[in-house]
């Protein structure tokens, strides 16, 4: 049965295989970006945002783009490392590749392993099917549309994933960015009360809420779409939303590719729910 076939008969079924797929290809960027993490010159630059860039960015996309150009059917691409394609070109799309190469390259330049890689499938606005993969952890998240959410760490099985919502009277474990703060998330914890706070970098964040290790993730700094559709797919099969201040799930391909600001907790989560609200 062809992948085409597969489509038509069950989406789902389809989404299972390819996922399968898409892992072994962000292992193989993974180990694209561990040739240049191992070297003495990133060859680091600015982009005209002053994000950085690496040579690994480079070669993570080029070998995704590579290989993502070889599965049937085909789909377009939006990466990171090249999104300047007009609005009245995507607005078209019903189904594409959303793709950041290297998510975190400021952990990657800090050499602490909290970077990954990103690829998402995205149809009719919604992630469909997303594998984050942090190459130095070797940890690899991987979700797709009603087949469950999975994390995978080296050569051990997979297992699945699932988020939580934290027990009555305990403190809530919040996942924050290891390179963005500001004060108006330290407000917002504040009002939280009782709570343990983990850093992390890149779309792991998002992850952590997905895996139960952490409840609640709020973003209230400036992301991308390539930021978090891979990791947001992972999140909604494992019993996540991700979703705006009004409590609304992230759209993918806007025309401005810019998220608005999110929370991440499992849909459980009725009581930080309330608190949020109240808040």
């Amino acid at each position: 049965m062809t992948r085409m076939d597969q489509l038509a008969a069950s989406p789902d079924a389809e989404l299972a295989a390819l996922v399968k797929e898409i892992v072994q290809l962000a292992h193989t960027a993974g180990a694209a970006i561990m040739q240049v993490y191992r070297s003495e010159d990133f060859g680091a630059t600015s982009k005209a945002d002053n994000s950085p860039l690496t040579l690994a960015d480079l070669a993570a996309h080029n070998c995704i783009v590579g290989g993502l150009g070889k599965l049937e059917p085909g789909y377009p691409i939006l990466s990171e490392e090249d999104a300047n394609i007009p609005y009245a070109e995507r607005s078209k799309w019903t189904r594409f590749w959303l793709v950041d190469p290297l998510d975190g390259t400021r952990e990657f330049i800090k050499r602490n392993g909290e970077f990954t890689v990103n690829i998402a499938l995205v149809e009719n606005g919604v992630p469909v099917l997303g594998v984050v993969y942090a190459p130095v952890l070797d940890v690899c998240y991987y979700a797709s549309r009603g087949n469950g959410a999975f994390v995978q760490r080296a050569a051990q099985a997979a297992q699945p994933i699932k988020a939580v919502a934290h027990a009555s009277g305990a403190a809530i474990k919040v996942v924050a960015s290891r390179s963005h703060s500001d004060a108006r998330t330290e407000t917002l914890l504040k009002k939280l009360g009782e709570h343990e706070c983990i850093s992390m970098g890149s779309s792991l964040k998002l992850c952590l809420v997905a895996e139960g290790v952490a409840h609640f993730y709020p973003r209230l700094g400036p992301t991308m779409e390539w930021d978090t559709a891979a990791a947001h797919a992972v999140v909604d099969e494992a019993g996540g939303m991700v979703c705006d201040i009004a409590k609304q799930a992230l759209r993918y391909n806007k025309e401005d590719l810019h998220n608005p600001e999110f929370l991440v907790l499992a849909k459980t989560n009725s009581a930080l729910l309330k608190l949020l609200r109240d808040s």
